[in-house]
C-alpha cells in the first residue's frame, strides 16, 4: 500500500512541474516568442515592401502599405508635364528626363552641376519667371532643381541620420517618389540665399511674390500651408513645380493641390 501511495505522489509531483515549466515562460523567453510573431505579421503585412531605417534599403512593388490601406504606384508615363509624384505615386527607379538644360537664372551656387538642370519646358518658363519678378524689384536664385534616383537616395539618408526616419519623412521624399527627380520643380530663395529651403523664406517678400504671381508662368506652390495631410509634406513656400499655366491658374484660382486637382486621394504622412 505504502508503494501505491509512493507511485501515485511521485506521478503527481512530475505533473506540476511540467504544467509550471509549460505556462511559465522566463521574461527573456517570451521576448523571443513576441518578437517572432511580432515579426511574422510584419513579414505578412509588408512582403514586398522593405523599408530598414538603418540601411535604407528600399524596395517598393506595387504593394500596399502596411496599416494605411493605401498602395504605392509606380508612374507609366513619367514625362507627362502633369506627372503626380508623391508618397504614393514613384517614379520608375531608373528614369531621367530626356531634355534636361540649365536654365539660364541665377543659383546661390557657380557649378553646372546636376542640381542646376531642368526639363527645358520648364526650364524656359523659370527663365520668364524671374525676369518678371526681376521687373517687380523681385530678385531670386534657384537652390536645388533635378535630382537623380542616387542623390535623392543620399539626401534623404542623411536627413535620416540628422533627425530620424519618421521626422525625415515629414519633409524628404523616399527616392523614387521626389519631384525633383522629374526636372520640373525646384527649390528657390532670394538672390542672397537667405533662408534658403527654410521655413524662414515664407515671411519673405520673394515667397509672398511667389504664391502671388508664380502661377502666371506655369508653377504651382507644391506644398502650401494648411494642406499637409493631403500632400504628406510640410509647407514649403520655396518648392516650385511646373505643370504649365492653364493648369496653374486653375490650381491658385481654386486652391487646390495636384491632388485634388487631379481627384487623387490624400497621402499617408
Amino acid at each position: 500500500m505504502k508503494k501505491v501511495l509512493f507511485v501515485i505522489v511521485m506521478i503527481f509531483l512530475l505533473n506540476f512541474t511540467a504544467c509550471s515549466s509549460k505556462n511559465n515562460n522566463s521574461p527573456i523567453q517570451n521576448e523571443k516568442n513576441t518578437e517572432k510573431q511580432l515579426s511574422k505579421k510584419k513579414d505578412k503585412s509588408s512582403r514586398n515592401i522593405s523599408l530598414t531605417e538603418n540601411n535604407q534599403q528600399i524596395k517598393l512593388n506595387n504593394m500596399k502599405i502596411s496599416n494605411k490601406n493605401q498602395a504605392i504606384h509606380t508612374i507609366t508615363q513619367p514625362a507627362t508635364i502633369s506627372v503626380l509624384v508623391n508618397k504614393q505615386y514613384f517614379l520608375p527607379k531608373n528614369y531621367t528626363p530626356k531634355n534636361l538644360v540649365y536654365p539660364n537664372v541665377s543659383f546661390i551656387f557657380k557649378e553646372k552641376i546636376e542640381k542646376r538642370k531642368m526639363r527645358k519646358e520648364a526650364a524656359l518658363a523659370l527663365q520668364k519667371l524671374f525676369a518678371g519678378a526681376k521687373k517687380d524689384k523681385i530678385f531670386l536664385s534657384g537652390v536645388s532643381a533635378y535630382r537623380s534616383y542616387a542623390t535623392q537616395k543620399a539626401v534623404f539618408n542623411r536627413y535620416v541620420k540628422e533627425d530620424g526616419y519618421a521626422n525625415a519623412r515629414k519633409y524628404s521624399a523616399l527616392p523614387g517618389s521626389s519631384e525633383h527627380q522629374t526636372g520640373l520643380s525646384i527649390d528657390v530663395s532670394s538672390s542672397t540665399g537667405k533662408c534658403a529651403a527654410q521655413s524662414c523664406f515664407g515671411s519673405t517678400k520673394e515667397a509672398k511674390w511667389l504664391a502671388s504671381k508664380s502661377a502666371n508662368y506655369g508653377f504651382i506652390i507644391r506644398y502650401p500651408k494648411g494642406k499637409e495631410s493631403i500632400t504628406g509634406y510640410k509647407y514649403e513656400p520655396w518648392h516650385i513645380r511646373y505643370v504649365g499655366i492653364s493648369t496653374s491658374k486653375q490650381i491658385k484660382k481654386r486652391n487646390l493641390t495636384l491632388e485634388e486637382y487631379l481627384h487623387v486621394y490624400p497621402v499617408s504622412k
